[in-house]
């Protein structure tokens, strides 16, 4: 601990999504091996997760109980399911009929579970909260305590006029679709924006900022990106923001390569993410045109372990431990996601992008325009477009070079223990951690 200060105690609500919660799991391991409580405050479905990993857990629901048990994320999953057909849709054609949907939800979930957070987090006595949320949870700011938000999504989750709008994954060099996208969203969220405000500030928050359902935290924001792919900014982001390069859990068990997959040949690694692995079409593609490759493949099957046979060449698992196979491989096919994004940078690996909602485009977007790999239509790419983009993120050695000098700074600055150091700090002092201090 920072100076050998007493413990404290740090509770982590984040997201119920794999991504946001192996975010904090990173941080929050690095917090326990320094002698901290910590506490996770989680879904219902995920009851036992956090737990097995050497964390406390209190639980909490985001909807009424369903009428048989949950898996660990299963709203999300059967949200994605039921959805799956809007993933074939332009970024502005998702906005009403996948984005707002999914607004209208994570609010849903916020005002339902407000009063059980506030019980939580009078039972805990925590002394710093760390949330990792697109939605502001009112009790949080009600506990009398600092807090910390976590951006663990693309940094266009935080506005610049001169930036490209989020969601869109419209290129930062082309202004001509912005603003049309721009207003578009807001049209389509006002209402839902209208009442949201009304719910906060009647549990005591000020007003949400114009277009956000979001606060920034006055004590201490991380964001997580390498600033290598980051973006330009016209205004300096507040000094309460700190950059996490990466943030990569060493929690995740080893990885040996199965006996199959020995030998000579490039080797790749697939995952769409826990969400994106429930799309059996997409993921049926994948296993069909990577089966027809030289190469080898590790590719995370998700719900579809068991239901798509694999060829030789692939080997699959229904969840694999992702930090531990990156190091291995030579290229990396993803969705997107903020994670698998920033872990790549992390492990200096290229990648196709393949993305399907959310930020993913953004992401997508970045990777191809900063030159760190190649951004694909899920349900439009050729073989031969396919094979030709993998051919270029496997054999293009300046790029390898440049990705491996990139690995080389952030491994030696690792994410979770750069936030612990700074949530200790606000622990301690109580007062809001600047960049300058």
């Amino acid at each position: 601990m920072d100076g050998g200060d007493s413990p404290r105690t740090v509770v982590f609500f984040p997201e119920g999504a794999f991504g946001p919660t192996n975010n904090c799991v990173g941080i929050a391991n690095v917090l326990k091996q320094r002698g901290h409580r910590v506490v996770f405050v989680v879904e219902e479905s995920f009851a036992g997760t956090l737990e097995a990993k050497g964390f406390e857990e209190r639980l909490m629901r985001l909807q009424a109980p369903p009428e048989v048990p949950e898996e660990p994320g299963q709203f999300w999953k059967d949200f994605i399911r039921d959805t799956a057909p809007q993933f074939r849709k332009s970024t502005s054609e998702q906005l009403e009929t996948l984005i707002l949907p999914i607004w209208e939800q994570l609010i849903a979930g916020a005002m339902y579970v407000e009063d059980r957070l506030g019980e939580i987090f009078a039972e805990v006595e925590p002394d710093v909260i760390v949330q990792d949320n697109v939605v502001a949870f009112p009790a949080v700011m009600a506990a009398g305590v600092p807090w910390v938000r976590i951006v663990s999504c693309n940094p266009l989750e935080i506005p610049d006029p001169e930036l490209p709008p989020v969601f869109s994954g419209l290129p930062a060099g082309d202004r001509s679709e912005w603003q049309t996208f721009r207003d578009r969203y807001t049209a389509l969220h006002a209402e839902l924006h209208r009442s949201f405000d009304e719910f906060v500030q009647a549990r005591g928050c000020p007003a949400l900022p114009a277009g956000q359902f979001m606060f920034d935290s006055p004590y201490l924001n991380l964001f997580v990106y390498p600033e290598d792919a980051d973006y330009e900014r016209s205004t300096p982001l507040p000094a309460t923001y700190h950059r996490l390069g990466s943030s990569v859990r060493t929690t995740e068990p080893p990885f040996s390569l199965p006996a199959q997959l020995e030998g000579d040949g490039k080797l790749v690694y697939v995952s769409l993410g826990s969400l994106g692995s429930a799309e059996p079409e997409l993921m049926g593609r994948l296993v069909d045109v990577l089966g027809r490759t030289p190469h080898r493949v590790i590719m995370s099957m998700g719900p579809q372990a068991g239901q798509i046979e694999l060829p030789a060449n692939i080997y699959g698992e229904e969840f694999l431990p992702q930090p531990s196979i990156l190091p291995l491989v030579d290229a990396v096919i993803t969705h997107g996601g903020n994670n698998t994004t920033t872990e790549s940078f992390f492990f200096g690996k290229p990648m196709m992008v393949l993305p399907l909602f959310w930020d993913q485009h953004d992401n997508a977007q970045r990777v191809e325009e900063t030159g760190f790999g190649h951004r694909l239509e899920p349900y439009g790419f050729s073989d031969e477009g396919f094979n030709a983009a993998l051919d270029d993120v496997l054999n293009d050695e300046g790029r390898r070079a440049r990705m491996a000098d990139i690995s080389a700074r952030l491994q030696a600055d690792p994410g979770p223990a750069r936030a612990a150091n700074l949530i200790e700090r606000l622990a301690n002092e109580r007062e809001p951690i600047h960049r300058d201090a």
